[in-house]
């Protein structure tokens, strides 16, 4: 992609235009239709994606938002910043996502007239269970606002022809172009689509110190406009994203046979104890698998082995949300959401990118083998 990602370099540099601006109103409108929704906001960063979706929502000061404990951290701090309170219900321990068992408990177990979205997180490149989460969403009268930070292209459907997109399931989607996801910016950047063209306008107006016209401030917004830059870049690679996408499921099904030719494997049943556990797939979902992440036994002690033999991986994520000290004020104890913290002991991320060839996944695996043998 180098000369058209440098020729769209030079088409933003010849223009003088940096922020905002015609290259973003494209990358809006192409990115929207890519999602199937009605309109796309583009902002400065996923967190900043989280916000705008949330006030526009409706979120406010007083108002609680329920969310899983195991994200990354602005799944969380972004429900702070709009003024509201996160709550938590813990998560599938096979999908790694918002269990929809979890969440109806605490939603029957008590009052929550305070409760005012539902923001699940589709982790890992993997959608949660929309369907359920709906559900109870209607049910109880929250706005569902999707946290798809990681997982641009996946969907939710047992059909791959009628199932919904990320970004087009909740009343609002929150994006991340981080240089790592799978559609991947050359800096921050981030991206809010909509159905809902009052919540759109509004979103406008926030990302631009909630200004509809320049010096003249309706509310308090922020300034976290998407530069010209990145949408152009962004505008080049989304052609690529679905490619990429499917390199990476055929890269995950990989790890998959490879890993279980060792008899290393446990599928989550008693009677297979082995010291890797795959991860699992909804049969509803398309993954995407940002991340391919298992379950390792001895956790710390294999990444120290990997990386002596140069093999990269990460742990996403070490602490629950739950459990961080700026949450503290919450009251929550180690303890409440045991799957969180079993997964937050437990989780290993290995080496995931559409160019990965399966020589170098031969090796993680063997490398792997060698550890625990």
């Amino acid at each position: 992609m180098r000369a058209e990602v440098l020729a769209a370099v030079g088409r933003v540099c010849a223009s003088q235009h940096y922020i905002l601006g015609q290259e973003v109103e494209a990358f809006e409108r192409d990115l929207a239709s890519f999602c199937g929704s009605g309109d796309a906001v583009g902002c400065s960063s996923g967190t900043d994606a989280l916000w705008l979706a949330l006030v526009a929502t409706g979120v406010q000061p007083g108002d609680q938002v329920l969310t899983t404990p195991f994200s990354f951290f602005a799944s969380a701090s972004a429900i702070v910043r709009a003024g509201a309170r996160p709550v938590f219900a813990d998560i599938d321990p096979g999908t790694f996502n918002l269990d929809p068992n979890q969440l109806e408990s605490f939603l029957r177990g008590g009052p929550r007239d305070k409760l005012r979205a539902l923001l699940p997180v589709h982790l890992y490149g993997q959608c949660a269970d929309m369907d359920s989460l709906q559900r109870l969403a209607d049910e109880f009268h929250l706005s569902v606002v999707e946290d798809a930070a990681q997982a641009i292209g996946a969907r939710w459907g047992t059909e791959r022809s009628k199932a919904r997109i990320a970004g087009s399931m909740g009343v609002s989607a929150a994006f991340s172009f981080y240089p790592t996801k799978n559609l991947s910016a050359y800096g921050d950047a981030g991206l809010v689509t909509t159905s809902n063209p009052e919540m759109a306008a509004h979103m406008r107006r926030l990302r631009n110190h909630g200004s509809p016209r320049r010096y003249v401030h309706e509310e308090i917004g922020w300034n976290c406009r998407l530069d010209a830059m990145q949408a152009a870049i962004l505008s080049v690679k989304l052609k690529y994203v679905e490619r990429w996408n499917e390199a990476r499921r055929q890269r995950a099904a990989v790890y998959d046979r490879l890993f279980t030719a060792t008899g290393l494997t446990s599928n989550g049943e008693p009677e297979n104890s082995g010291p890797i556990q795959l991860p699992r797939t909804s049969p509803q979902a398309h993954h995407v698998f940002h991340q391919y992440v298992v379950r390792a036994y001895r956790r710390e002690e294999l990444r120290e082995f990997l990386t002596a033999r140069k093999i990269g991986t990460e742990v996403y994520y070490p602490i629950p949300l739950h459990l961080q000290p700026c949450f503290g004020y919450l009251g929550y104890r180690e303890g409440d959401f045991p799957e969180a913290e079993r997964a937050a002991k437990e989780v290993l991320a290995l080496p995931m990118f559409p160019e990965l060839t399966e020589e170098e996944q031969r090796r993680v695996v063997e490398s792997i083998a060698d550890f625990y043998c």
